[in-house]
C-alpha cells in the first residue's frame, strides 16, 4: 500500500462487470468523469454520477484508483455500480451519456415483498436474512454466522420492498447492510463508536493529507437542562419526580443559559410499584441521556482507505479538535487529480452527568 501522505501518480481505470461472476469483462477508455457518494443514510449506501461516450444501460461498472509509488503500481477499488442512463447529448461530433449508478443493493429495492411472507419464531435471523438475499440478488454475498433467533414471526407488509423487509429483520439482530469496496453484500453489527478502533488519523502537521477547511456544526435545540417525570400507578395516586442540571461548568445548564427547558415523561417505562427513590434515580438517567449533542464534522482530504462507517480520529489543532474519535456517515469522491474525498464524520459529547 503506498504512503498516501506522500506524493503520487494518480489515475482511474473503469471496467464493465459480469454480474454473474463479479468479474470483470471489459476496459473502458471513454470515460469522462464520474464522482461516487457514500451515504449512511441512503437505503442502498450510496450513488455515482458517470459521464461516459456509450450507453452502459443496465451494466456493471467498477472504478479503481490507481496509483504509482516508487515505481510500485497499485489498484484501489472504489465501488462497483448498476448503470442506467437517464440522458445522451449530442454536439454534432461526440455523443456523450450521464449515467447514474447505483449499488447492487437497488436490486433489493426493486423487488417488492410476496404478500404475508412470513420468518416463523424461532428461526435463525441472520441465517435468513442472507439466503433471502442471495436468493434476490446477483452481487456477491458474504457469509457470516450468529446465533440470535426471532422472539415472534417477522411478517411483511403490503408495502414492503425486499431491501426494507430484510433491513427490518437485521435490525432484530442488531446488524445492517454494508459493502465492502467491490460492493459485495455484508451484514455488519452496530457498534458504539466507544468501542471502535480509529482506522486513520487526521491530522494538521506537514504530512497531512487534510485540506485547511473544516465545518463543525451542531444543534443545542432540544436539549433540556429539566427533566420531569410523573407515574400513575393504577392502584394509587400519581407521583413525580424533577431532575434538573445546574451544574456552571454545562453549556446547557440552567445557569449557562439563564432559564429552563423542560421535557416531561408521563408515561415512564418503569415497572408497577416503583418507589420515589427508584424514580428521582430515573428521572436523573433520563436527563443524563438526554443531555448529549451529536457533532457533525464535513472536511475533505486526499484518497485514504476510509470507508463508510469507519471510525477516525481528528487531531486538527489550529480548528480545536484534539483526540476527537468520529465515525464516517458520508463521503463523496471525485475522480480527478488527487482524489479529493468530501467527508462527513459524527461524534457525540456528553454535556452533563
Amino acid at each position: 500500500m503506498p504512503d498516501w501522505t506522500r506524493s503520487m501518480q494518480q489515475t482511474y481505470e473503469f471496467h464493465t462487470v459480469d454480474p454473474g461472476t463479479w468479474g470483470e469483462v471489459k476496459r473502458l477508455d471513454n470515460v469522462r468523469s464520474a464522482t461516487i457518494t457514500w451515504d449512511s443514510e441512503d437505503e442502498t449506501l450510496g450513488s455515482a454520477s458517470i459521464e461516459c461516450d456509450d450507453d452502459l444501460s443496465d451494466t456493471y461498472l467498477r472504478i479503481y484508483l490507481k496509483t504509482i509509488q516508487d515505481g510500485f503500481t497499485e489498484r484501489f477499488c472504489l465501488g462497483t455500480f448498476l448503470c442506467q442512463t437517464p440522458s445522451v447529448s449530442f454536439d454534432g461530433k461526440v455523443k456523450k451519456s450521464t449515467l447514474d449508478g447505483y449499488t447492487p443493493l437497488i436490486e433489493l429495492k426493486e423487488k417488492t415483498m410476496p404478500i404475508g411472507y412470513a420468518i416463523a419464531a424461532g428461526e435463525n435471523i441472520l441465517e435468513r436474512a442472507i439466503s433471502y438475499t442471495e436468493e434476490s440478488l446477483r452481487a456477491p454475498v458474504v457469509w457470516d454466522a450468529d446465533n440470535t433467533e426471532l422472539m415472534c414471526d417477522f411478517v411483511s407488509d403490503l408495502e414492503d420492498t425486499r431491501l426494507s423487509y430484510l433491513s427490518d429483520l437485521l435490525a432484530n439482530d442488531d446488524r445492517y447492510f454494508d459493502l465492502d469496496e467491490y460492493c459485495r453484500i455484508l451484514f455488519a453489527p452496530y457498534q458504539d463508536i466507544n468501542a471502535m478502533q480509529p482506522l486513520w488519523t487526521y491530522t494538521d502537521d506537514n504530512s497531512s493529507i487534510l485540506y485547511p477547511d473544516i465545518d463543525i456544526s451542531r444543534d443545542l435545540y432540544g436539549v433540556p437542562n429539566v427533566v420531569e417525570v410523573i407515574y400513575s400507578p393504577s392502584d394509587g395516586f400519581p407521583f413525580s419526580s424533577r431532575a434538573v442540571n445546574d451544574d456552571k461548568n454545562s453549556m446547557v445548564s440552567t445557569v449557562a443559559r439563564g432559564r429552563e427547558i423542560i421535557y416531561r415523561e408521563t408515561n415512564p417505562d418503569v415497572a408497577a410499584g416503583i418507589t420515589q427513590e427508584q424514580l428521582d434515580e430515573y428521572a436523573q438517567n433520563l436527563l443524563k441521556e438526554m443531555s448529549s449533542i451529536e457533532y457533525k464534522l464535513s472536511y475533505t482530504h486526499g484518497y485514504c482507505p476510509v470507508r463508510l462507517n469507519d471510525c477516525v480520529m481528528l487531531n486538527y489543532s489550529r480548528a480545536g479538535l484534539r483526540n476527537i474519535k468520529a465515525k464516517v456517515v458520508q463521503q463523496s469522491i471525485t475522480c480527478e487529480p488527487g482524489c479529493p474525498v468530501r467527508e462527513t464524520a459524527v461524534f457525540t459529547k456528553q454535556l452533563w452527568g
